[in-house]
């Protein structure tokens, strides 16, 4: 099976992007917000006394320096990328988020008028969903579909010969912890893009099932060496070449900076892969 001929992934920094992050900015402070004002109450201080007008503008110098240093101490926002052209959301073509089956932790196989179950080395991925807002708390509830190419290079639902397919797609929830697991196996590198694996989060199960609106869209980038060692076994020959024709750093999505993106991988091809990777958002 050919390499399907992958589209440019730009991503935008300017306002569309600016503004898409105040709207997922927002709908997190009302997330968490709510909650948050009923534990410190209004207009009161840690004790449960009434502050006065004299002390408010200094407390509140305080807490946002306080605020500042935890959001400092958290980290960097993990940022915003393009979900590639063949996210299967709706926003072109094919739809896969409001098909039933979608919600799974194996996206190995495809589910509905087909079982083919996609080869390669095997890959869980665990995804810890944080609020920089506040102090990398974890988000419960949220929710996160994934997916990310085959072992060819190819995406379920486009390619060509797999249009029917939809394996390497799938959605979870996010537990107490904020996390979220998939099972899968390891992704090819096609030609022009580093090794990667694409993941969309919504506020909630029900807003990712009808395809609403993300918080965010971004991408997480696999370590250099565990893809040398990958590309070696049986299947990947075409990602062995594809691979030393690209970095990180000009890729064309991670070469601004990848560092909150690049997954913390262990195990072997033999046992299997585990990456993680805290999603800050």
């Amino acid at each position: 099976m050919g390499v399907m001929d992958h589209h440019t992934e730009d991503h935008d920094r300017g306002l569309a992007f600016d503004l898409a992050t105040l709207g997922r900015r927002r709908l997190l402070t009302l997330m968490g917000g709510a909650g948050l004002a009923a534990l410190t109450g209004c207009g009161t201080d840690h004790t449960g006394h009434n502050m006065s007008a004299s002390t408010t503008t200094t407390a509140g110098t305080v807490a946002q320096s306080q605020g500042a240093a935890a959001a400092s101490d958290c980290g960097t926002e993990t940022p915003q990328e393009t979900g590639g052209p063949y996210p299967a959301d709706g926003t072109n073509g094919p739809n896969v988020l409001t098909e039933s089956g979608i919600v799974r932790s194996d996206i190995r196989s495809s589910f509905g008028s087909s079982t083919t179950t996609a080869k390669g080395v095997a890959l869980t991925v665990e995804l810890t969903i944080v609020d920089t807002a506040q102090s990398c708390a974890a988000i419960p509830g949220t929710a996160v579909y994934l997916w990310h190419c085959d072992i060819n290079g190819n995406y379920s639902m486009y390619g060509k010969g797999i249009e029917n397919e939809n394996y390497l797609r799938g959605v979870q929830e996010s537990d107490p912890q904020g996390k979220v697991k998939f099972t899968t196996i390891f992704p090819a590198a096609y030609s022009g893009r580093w090794p990667h694996i694409h993941f969309e989060i919504y506020p909630s199960l029900s807003e990712a099932t009808k395809a609403g609106e993300p918080l965010k869209t971004t991408q997480l980038a696999l370590p250099k060496d565990v893809c040398t060692t990958v590309y070696g076994t049986e299947g990947y020959s075409q990602s062995v070449r594809n691979l030393a024709q690209t970095s990180l750093e000009r890729d064309n999505v991670f070469g601004d900076g990848y560092e909150t993106q690049l997954a913390t991988v262990s195990g072997d091809v033999t046992a299997g892969y585990a990456a993680t990777l805290a999603v800050r958002v």
